[in-house]
């Protein structure tokens, strides 16, 4: 007896009939049964467990023979049903409860086979239907198959959503990901630990780590890796682009990380500037050092009190007064309001950029079903196009939603001023790190010290020659500020408005805890002298 799912097995109305309807034929013709074989899975492949193991019985002797409800039940493919013929060829017998066939006869035989060859081309039939229905859904933007670690379900046809339980555990697997500090071991053990549990309920597997991590259905892009074919889902992505990118990047790179066994403050964040070797942290004597290995290198070790003194000696050039910081924000305003009066057209920008990708893609489709490139390279030009797609609807969904990536970048960019205030006595290491990988990248160290590049926009606020904390300091005049013509306040707002440039050369949306994309995707300015 067979059913195709333990769905239908569950039920039990097909078996009951079955059974039922090879009982009565075995008491008709007097047969006796010795022992009853129930299987629930589909006949369509090969490798099935119950039909190998009653195969197994026949041959063995422990059966003269056996009774199959219908030919369809016994086999959906021929290589099936050749293993039964070899069977009934050497005198087996193979009865069929519901149809009438005398398998030893040549009319019967034939007869049989001609069933086994219908029942084989229904399958091939209903498989092309599925396919058929399976490639609408996806070609629908729905998600035709079980929601991955962090959407829910909802039905045929329906978009998956976001898990408001899990959501945000996966969301922050991505970003403890994406700072380095992790590997998926320990990542599993700290996302354990914040409550994260895979559909069953249990600890989330080191390979469930990586396929969630590497899954672009998170950005809103379904991938179907067996075929390796990308289609644009109607789903809320979870993640940024541009952290999902940081992840594949980090993840690409394939550097042993072992866990934070020893926490050091500086730890993989300074290259030597003679051989490009990160500088490795080493504890002497109660004092922490970092010193390039190279044995040729003629790079001396630094005491960290030193790197972060003469880091933070240049961080006073950022040091602004409340005060001027007044100025900053009043500016800031003004600037952003004639932004915001070229939202609309911005928003048509964007949505124009969208259309161009949808007749890109429909032109590559008619380029593949003409020939003229292949499906490898129809699928990898897909992949960008997609990728392209996901980054400006979340552009599109940022400005509508009110979430502007250039005020955004605005506020993180006066948060991050505010904390040059205190950054020496109150931070602690993790704040100092998060800070300097904030406002510098490609941080270097020659045999004289720390070589630091600057961040946009910050490059532009460490070159205005702006001084700041000279001594004696006063933020402002005490009578032209009041007239508006104070040279202190115009030279201020002209920085501001410096700024403000740099930050609109790149209007992608600020990361948490970096306020700036990794340095392969935005080229740093020139270092200082």
């Amino acid at each position: 007896m067979r059913v195709s799912t333990v769905k239908q097995g569950e039920r039990g109305s097909s078996l009951h009939e079955q059974r039922t309807a090879i009982e009565q034929y075995a008491q008709r013709y007097g047969l006796v049964i010795s022992a009853w074989h129930e299987e629930k899975e589909t006949a369509a492949k090969r490798g099935r467990t119950v039909f190998n193991r009653m195969l197994a019985a026949l041959e063995n002797g422990k059966a003269s023979g056996v009774i199959i409800h219908k030919i369809d039940r016994s086999a959906r493919n021929l290589r099936d049903w050749s293993d039964l013929g070899e069977l009934i060829d050497r005198g087996i017998e193979v009865h069929f409860a519901h149809e009438s066939l005398d398998l030893n006869s040549r009319g019967g035989r034939l007869s049989a086979d001609i069933q086994a060859v219908v029942a084989s081309d229904y399958i091939r039939n209903l498989r092309d239907e599925v396919r058929k229905g399976f490639y609408g859904r996806l070609k629908q933007g729905f998600y035709p198959i079980g929601a991955p670690l962090g959407y829910l379900d909802n039905g045929s046809a329906k978009a998956k959503t976001p898990d408001p339980l899990m959501a945000p555990l996966v969301r922050k697997a991505f970003e403890l990901y994406a700072t380095g500090q992790h590997n998926f071991k320990t990542l599993r053990a700290e996302l354990t630990r914040l409550g994260l549990r895979n559909r069953r309920g249990g600890h989330i597997s080191m390979n469930g780590i990586s396929t969630m991590l590497n899954n672009p259905f998170y950005i809103g892009i379904i991938r179907i890796k067996k075929t390796d074919e990308y289609f644009q889902g109607n789903h809320a992505p979870l993640v940024q682009k541009s952290l999902f990118i940081r992840v594949q990047q980090t993840i690409k790179a394939r550097q042993k990380v072992t866990g934070l066994k020893h926490f050091y403050t500086y730890q993989k964040m300074f290259r030597c500037q003679m051989c490009g070797y990160c500088l490795i942290a080493e504890q002497q004597k109660g004092y922490i050092y970092y010193r390039c290995h190279t044995s040729t290198c003629p790079t001396i070790s630094f005491r960290e009190e030193s790197l972060e003194d003469e880091i933070f000696k240049a961080f006073r050039a950022l040091k602004f007064s409340a005060e001027d910081l007044d100025i900053f924000r009043e500016e800031f305003n003004r600037l952003l309001a004639n932004h915001i009066d070229k939202k609309e057209a911005i928003m048509q920008s964007l949505h124009l950029q969208i259309a161009q990708i949808d007749d890109r893609m429909e032109a590559m489709t008619d380029a593949l079903v003409d020939r003229v490139i292949d499906k490898a390279a129809y699928e990898k030009r897909k992949e960008k196009l997609l990728i392209n797609r996901a980054s400006l609807l979340e552009r599109v969904h940022e400005i509508s939603s009110g979430n502007d990536p250039i005020s955004l970048k605005i506020k993180y960019f006066l948060e991050l001023l505010n904390r040059f205030a205190d950054i020496d006595n109150s931070a602690s290491s993790a704040e100092k790190r998060d800070l300097i990988k904030s406002v510098t990248s490609n941080l270097r160290v020659s045999t004289k010290g720390p070589v630091i590049t600057w961040s946009s926009p910050f490059n532009a606020l460490y070159f205005s020659n702006f001084v700041t904390w000279g001594e004696p300091h006063r933020g402002r005049c005490r009578t032209k500020c009041r007239r508006g013509t104070c040279t202190h306040t115009n030279k201020v707002k002209k920085i501001a408005k410096t700024v403000y440039q740099e930050i609109l050369k790149d209007q992608s949306p600020p990361q948490k805890g970096v306020f700036l994309p990794p340095p392969d995707e935005k080229k740093s300015s020139t270092s200082p002298p």
